[in-house]
């Protein structure tokens, strides 16, 4: 008999090669039926793996949700996989992995399936469910694997791929199988609760030179209940997607015949991005920040001596070759900033010194991998590169991290917490810096977040090689986390381009680099306010603040004219609609782009020299003078509400 030992430190006897399921049917019949897979000392397998050894076992149950979401959804890629054979007769599988929120599966398929498809496959895939087929594993050699799957070159491919033994897993449901190290659930019959989501194009292997496959996303879960929350938080965020709010709002447009992920700012969009600099680049300039900017092309060789080119040229636009030298698309500001700052000789006095910019920078990402203004080949930091001294970092990285919690409190930010990415002490090797410069550094961070109570919570081993640093994980109202702020140690770049100040004893010394971003991407930022806001933007920062609607054309116009000249001088962004439309349809329009305050003016604001005034999202109707109006919009603006 072989002993068992529970979660809750009881040991069971068992014969050998029993069952896990059996064991869990032994200790409780209500077990064997809400377990989804077992876990065999520590190790997760499936409910019918034998106990061959005295060990620790657990059941997986829905109640342990992050392991069970994983099993069950890599499960259902299965499913669809079957369901798709079926349909497909001649499909070619790839992978079907388990994702954060479900499951995808690559196809080869010689047809083009689309979204419309969907509900013909689901149909199959419930089909399935309801014969709750029984889901198998065995192993087979590498060369019995390849002759089980000679028809499908994807599968021959991820066996040869398989490293460091001739073995490979095989789970197998009816006529369906595949090569899968698992662990999946005991049958077809558990995964009741499914949607297939949507239908997009992948490379094979994520390699642009391979075969474009059809990758269908789904989710899976353990209750229909759950199913349909979920459902109803996707609903949500298509009502925020910043693609779709971006388009309705004005904000920026895309054309293939400027170039994929090359966005371009529409004049709302200008204005939001303009408001946006103006903000961070006045509270910069108050905290002594000396504003430059640098050209968006650079030499190669800038990028060699950064050590950019030998690490990140694959992330670059490729080479230009003029006049006998080579330039590049930055793909990011610190390199200029280290000529800037070495093109004179500074004294300890001058340090720290903060240079910040709001610069363009270029990446060629995959195109897979652009997502509206979220990710692009062309974007703005607000980026800035301070010099110090070593025993400076402490203070100035506390002054940087107050000075993000004051933007978050300005943007009205609750959800997020700190990381920070020190180095692994027992791997101190591929570090650059010496010991003593990384331990105080790393202590000092840690005091500067528990000073400041702030929520955090350490990586160890995410520290970059060439200085540890802080991450902002922002929590978004589509529950994203968004990293937006940064700040980044740097001991390398001051050494590669040998940056020097002369110190207290008039000797030359080597300043230390901190990189750090406040807003991050400014297009990246906004994408992340509009589906934050749901494209309601704070007064201060809509690009339209008023909406100045006249009744009647020929009778208010003058009354309309004179008020608009009045909010153009007191610099509030205004838009009258003279479009010859009816009332109502000109205030609906105006509710749909979101625009703070409708302004109707009809016969009693003329007569009277009033203002009657509905806010975006109320009701009731607001008559003030217009020296108060104008006062509550100047009000909005300078306490960024």
């Amino acid at each position: 008999m072989l002993k068992v030992t529970l979660p809750d430190g009881s040991i069971k006897e068992v014969e050998k090669d029993s069952l896990a399921i059996s064991v869990a049917k032994e200790l409780s019949p209500s077990l064997a039926k809400k377990a989804i897979v077992a876990k065999i000392d520590g190790v997760l397998v499936d409910l019918k793996t034998p106990i061959v050894a005295d060990c620790k076992l657990e059941f997986i149950t829905p109640e342990n949700k992050e392991e069970s979401f994983e099993v069950i959804n890599h499960s259902c890629a299965h499913l669809l996989a079957q369901a798709m054979k079926r349909l497909y007769p001649n499909c070619k599988f790839g992978v079907g992995p388990a994702i954060e929120e479900g499951f995808y599966y690559d196809f080869g398929v010689d047809e083009p399936v689309t979204i419309e498809d969907l509900p013909k496959i689901e149909a199959e895939m419930k089909k399935i469910v309801k014969e709750n087929i029984s889901i198998n594993h065995y192993t087979l050699t590498k060369d019995e694997a390849k002759k089980k799957f000679a028809s499908d070159k994807y599968k021959c491919e991820l066996i040869d791929a398989v490293k460091g033994s001739d073995i490979v897993g095989i789970y197998e449901q009816a006529d369906y199988s595949d090569v899968c190290r698992g662990p999946h659930v005991i049958s077809t019959g558990v995964l009741k609760n499914f949607k297939l989501l949507n239908v997009a194009g992948a490379y094979w292997r994520g390699d642009a030179k391979n075969d474009v496959m059809t990758r269908i996303y789904g989710t899976c879960w353990n209750t229909k209940e759950e199913l349909d929350e979920f459902l109803v938080i996707l609903e949500e965020r298509k009502a925020r997607d910043h693609r779709r709010l971006g388009k309705e709002l004005g904000i920026f447009m895309f054309d293939e015949l400027v170039g994929r992920g090359l966005p371009m700012w529409l004049p709302n969009g200008f204005i939001v991005r303009r408001k946006l600099q103006d903000y961070i680049m006045d509270k910069e300039y108050e905290l002594g920040y000396k504003h430059v900017m640098t050209p968006a092309i650079g030499n190669v060789e800038l990028y060699k001596t950064s050590g950019h080119w030998a690490h990140y040229k694959d992330d670059m636009f490729p080479k230009m070759d003029v006049d006998e030298e080579s330039y590049v698309l930055r793909p990011m500001n610190c390199p200029h900033h280290m000529v800037m700052y070495r093109s004179q000789l500074h004294s300890y006095r001058e340090l720290p010194l903060r240079i910040a910019e709001i610069a363009a920078d270029f990446r060629f990402e995959a195109s897979g991998a652009l997502t509206g203004i979220e990710r692009t080949r062309a974007f703005y930091q607000n980026d800035s590169h301070i010099f110090c001294t070593p025993a400076q970092i402490g203070d100035v990285f506390k002054e940087v991290a107050k000075l993000i919690l004051d933007v978050y409190k300005d943007f009205g930010f609750k959800n997020y917490k700190f990381r920070l990415s020190l180095r692994d002490p027992n791997d101190v090797e591929k570090y650059f810096g010496n010991d003593e410069l990384w331990e105080r550094s790393e202590r000092e961070l840690r005091e500067v977040l528990n000073q400041l109570g702030v929520d955090y919570y350490e990586a160890i081993g995410e520290a970059a090689f060439y200085g540890p640093k802080l991450d902002v994980q922002v929590r978004s109202a589509i529950g994203h986390d968004v990293t937006l702020s940064t700040i980044q140690l740097d001991y390398q770049l001051p050494e590669r381009f040998e940056l020097e100040y002369i110190d207290e004893k008039g000797q030359k010394a080597r300043p230390v680099v901190i990189h750090r971003a406040i807003l991050g991407s400014m297009d990246r930022f906004v994408a992340f306010l509009l589906e934050e806001t749901k494209g309601i933007f704070p007064v201060w920062l809509a690009p339209v603040q008023v909406k100045l609607i006249p009744v009647n054309l020929e009778y208010h116009k003058e009354f309309t004219d004179n008020l608009f000249a009045r909010f153009k001088k007191a610099k509030i962004r205004a838009e009258v609609d003279y479009r010859d439309e009816k009332l109502g349809y000109k205030i609906r329009e105006a509710q749909m782009k979101k625009i703070p305050y409708q302004l109707v003016i009809g016969d009693n604001e003329v007569k009277n020299g009033t203002i009657t005034y509905r806010k975006y999202g109320h009701q009731e109707q607001v008559t003030v003078t217009i020296d108060e109006f104008i006062n509550m919009i100047i009000e909005h603006n300078n306490n960024l509400n």
